[in-house]
């Protein structure tokens, strides 16, 4: 029922928000009460009525985690088959060479969004944002996991093609991008309506290099009159870095500045190759003192990139210099617990120092800066009044164990496998590492007939025909 008020006694720790310091703060030994409405109670013995009640001994709760930059899509698909691989000529990414050599069909690209959903779900995030392409089947399933959810439909002008392993060229079909626009729009619009009340929209340019300066201000345009964030990658790769400069003289961030996009409502994907990024060519260092200046955000997905040798550098640095920094999967493996380690350890080591971030500057980065991402002070937090999405965890578990600071011991060593149940709204998403109202399972043996398919397919959409066991090659020989 809508009026169920639920109390959780004597929680052993709270992660609480502090108003007067703006941040996350441990609060021991208390109750929570929350409602469907959000969070009614937080601290110290709550003596109202309720419905239903349950210990909290030896239980963590902590808000539950904001993820600023996934992909659904045919991402699951790849999973094992390009993480050795690279295009030399283009700095070791994979991305522009291997990423459409994949082919999926519709009924594949829903269990991909579930199988997504349900390890991000059990891995703590109770807020999402989804770049991908627009499907039947998006919104519903959103809708039926529980989450909160953005659908951030991709549009673009320029289709990518890399020749012979040695060159980046860039299509255009403006026509088909307009089109690609105005549907992303419907999309945007229709989830800003949907009666469930947890779906937003987002206007997403796919590329900052794959749309045009009159796209990227129409875009800007479309997602201010709605009042809703836009995203766009950009300063992802060298390549798009080198291809900006070639095109306009600037970096990235100038050249979104210089197009009046750059501002509080604007997430960028990724944001690594700035000016002062020591693989650039630049011998300036004023991208960061601008992207803090405007109040953009940086969606920091660092298990993807450093899978391919390219870091942030770095976090730490970011921060300091003023630069809201959230947190996203990007890719597989959808584990937000993971990338919070990784950005920890991928930090310290760009900035060479251990003191480069600490482990609340990650959490807050997947919590509060998301929220703030996304102009939100109603998630990200446990306070009263914002929504009740927050995490159980349990601190008897062996990973937990001995608990000194438990927020170290979840980033650093038990990660998603102490936790004990996820809530969104008030009301229970995943409990006993099950997302509970999503067929993931299912999703998973049906991924493994898709990937099957897709491999057998690699050749036939490869522009160079090379087998399948060229261009995804196992990591050791078959006896």
């Amino acid at each position: 029922m809508a009026n169920d008020i639920h109390v959780i006694r004597n929680a052993s720790t709270i992660v609480g928000y502090d108003e007067n310091r703006k941040g996350h703060a441990y609060i021991a030994d208390g109750d929570i009460a929350f409602d469907t409405g959000g969070f009614i109670h937080v601290g110290g013995r709550y003596e109202g009525a309720f419905t239903h009640e349950m210990s909290g001994k030896d239980k963590m709760v902590l808000p539950g985690f904001v993820n600023v930059h996934c992909h659904s899509g045919e991402e699951p698909i790849s999973k094992g088959l390009f993480e050795d691989e690279g295009t030399a000529a283009l700095w070791g990414n994979a991305l522009y060479e291997y990423s459409n050599l994949i082919e999926i069909s519709d009924s594949a690209v829903e269990a991909s969004l579930t199988l997504m959903l349900g390890d991000l779900m059990r891995s703590g995030v109770t807020t999402l944002v989804d770049i991908a392409g627009p499907h039947d089947s998006w919104l519903p399933t959103l809708a039926k996991s529980g989450a909160r959810a953005y659908v951030a439909p991709g549009f673009r002008e320029a289709a990518w093609h890399v020749e012979d392993s040695r060159r980046l060229d860039l299509t255009w079909d403006k026509g088909r991008g307009r089109e690609a626009f105005a549907r992303a729009l419907e999309v945007v619009d229709t989830a800003r309506a949907h009666p469930s009340g947890r779906l937003g929209g987002i206007v997403s340019p796919s590329q900052v290099e794959t749309c045009s300066a009159e796209l990227l201000q129409a875009a800007a345009e479309a997602a201010r009159t709605r009042n809703v964030p836009i995203t766009v990658h950009a300063a992802q790769t060298m390549a798009e870095h080198e291809e900006l400069m070639r095109r306009t003289g600037l970096t990235a961030v100038q050249y979104l500045d210089e197009l009046g996009v750059l501002g509080e409502d604007l997430i960028i994907g990724h944001c690594i190759f700035v000016d002062g990024h020591s693989w650039t060519r630049q011998r300036t260092d004023t991208d960061l003192n601008l992207l803090a200046q405007r109040g953009a955000t940086v969606a920091h997905c660092p298990v993807t990139f450093s899978r391919s040798g390219m870091v942030l550098q770095s976090l730490g640095r970011y921060r300091r210099r003023g630069v809201n920094v959230g947190l996203g999967t990007d890719s597989y493996p959808f584990n937000m617990l993971e990338e919070m380690r990784q950005a920890m350890i991928c930090s310290r080591i760009a900035g060479r120092s251990v003191f480069d971030v600490g482990t609340a500057d990650v959490f807050e980065a997947a919590t509060l800066s998301g929220a703030r991402a996304l102009g939100r002070r109603d998630i990200g937090r446990i306070a009263l009044g914002a929504k009740a999405d927050f995490l159980l965890v349990d601190l008897k578990h062996s990973a937990m164990q001995p608990v000194y600071d438990p927020l170290r011991n979840l980033l650093h060593c038990a990660a998603e496998r102490a936790i004990e149940a996820v809530y969104v709204d008030g009301r229970a998403v995943v409990e006993a590492g099950k997302a509970l109202h999503l067929d993931y399972d299912g999703a998973v043996a049906e991924l493994q007939e898709a990937q099957d398919f897709a491999v057998r397919h690699l050749q036939a959409n490869d522009p160079a025909g090379r087998s399948s066991s060229l261009l995804a090659r196992r990591s050791l020989p078959a006896m």
